[in-house]
């Protein structure tokens, strides 16, 4: 999967995330469920965003 790809989806599901959160603020859905849902997917971008720029070594 190409980082491009990868970068994507996972701002992709951060929008989904953010949009469930607010239904569950307007009370539509569990806010107990869309919280950490929003808290994971931001886990796993922030992740991703300094995995990706970390030292991996010299090659030689």
């Amino acid at each position: 999967m190409g980082a491009k790809i990868r970068f994507a989806l996972l701002l992709l599901l951060i929008i989904i995330a953010f949009f469930l959160n607010i239904l569950g603020l307007l009370k539509l859905m569990p806010i107990y469920i869309t919280s950490p849902l929003l808290f994971l997917s931001l886990l796993c971008f922030i992740y991703y965003m300094n995995y990706a720029k970390q030292f991996k070594g010299f090659k030689g």
